[in-house]
């Protein structure tokens, strides 16, 4: 079985930042995956549930909202390990090409209030828990330690 690329970085010398993890072709166009990475794996603390669930629907609400992005979003989620999160666009790009709108966006969450975008549910509460003021905390850091390298 072949090995996956993203599984043959050391993790070890990874820092947080934005990196282009592969691009595939789907018919003729390209679909550009990035790993955005907030916490320097095997180093600091992964992030808690609360605070990536608040992140994931902030995020995604923007990003599917963004005037220039919206069409090219198709996926934005967090990554298992919860240092960062993963997002598909459709084109090819490369890191630096979506510096502004991460940056966008991590001002969006930081600055977020109100009620999380369809986080009323009673039962995703429960589950996995909404707290606005993790998301703030980790995109403060963001911009505090300059973690959007590309």
């Amino acid at each position: 079985m072949e090995k996956i690329t993203s599984f043959t970085i050391n993790h070890l010398k990874l820092l947080p930042g934005i990196y282009v993890s592969r691009k595939d072709k789907v018919g003729d166009t390209t679909v550009t995956t990035f790993d955005i990475r907030m916490t320097r794996p095997n180093f600091e603390p992964v992030m808690n549930t609360a605070e990536i669930h608040t992140m994931e629907h902030l995020g995604a609400t923007f990003l599917r909202n963004h005037q220039s992005f919206a069409s090219k979003v198709l996926y934005f989620g967090p990554m298992g390990c919860r240092t960062g999160f993963y997002l598909l666009l459709a084109g090819d790009y490369k890191s630096r090409d979506i510096v502004p709108l991460i940056t966008e966006m991590y001002e969006f969450m930081r600055d977020f209030e109100g009620e999380i975008p369809r986080g009323r549910s009673q039962r995703l509460r429960k589950l996995s828990g909404y707290e606005p003021r993790y998301g703030k905390i980790s995109c403060q850091k963001v911009f505090r330690y300059g973690s959007l390298r590309h």
